[in-house]
């Protein structure tokens, strides 16, 4: 029998509180990347996950912000806020398009952990995306686990 090398598994967890502006996005990819280097992670994966129903997640270009402009009137006009076809309105016209704007995106995302960084690519940021058109709070889970 040849003997099994054992890895000390790793898990952390931390939780971030984001302020939106309103509709629109806020680059974690900073926030994140400080807490891979901490965790003394070399190879693994890190995920995140937005505790809500009208926010969402993406892996995005971050070097040219029309891309993020362009990606939001996109959606304004996939998905409107106040069409007649939503009942859902309890708080406001933006409520219901909001959640179907997180349905067709993400909660959650998993990102590689390579040589203790988060392996992304060279204009890849990762963003929260804020759908309502107020400001918010909102928490995300960011779940580090090596390899």
């Amino acid at each position: 029998m040849v003997p099994v090398e054992r890895v000390e598994f790793l898990i952390q967890q931390h939780d971030l509180v984001i302020a939106t502006a309103g509709r629109g996005f806020v680059e974690i990819s900073a926030d994140l990347r400080e807490l891979v280097g901490q965790s003394g992670i070399n190879a693994g994966l890190c995920r995140c996950f937005v505790h809500h129903t009208s926010a969402s997640m993406v892996i995005m270009e971050n070097a040219d912000p029309s891309v993020l402009t362009d990606l939001e009137r996109y959606m304004a006009r996939l998905v409107p806020d106040g069409d007649p076809l939503f009942t859902h309105t309890a708080e406001g016209p933006d409520d219901m398009s909001a959640h179907v704007r997180t349905a067709l995106t993400h909660t959650d995302l998993a990102i590689p952990v390579r040589e203790g960084r988060l392996d992304l690519g060279t204009w890849q940021g990762v963003f929260l995306w804020e759908h309502r058109a107020r400001p918010h709070r909102r928490r995300i889970t960011v779940t580090l686990m090596n390899a």
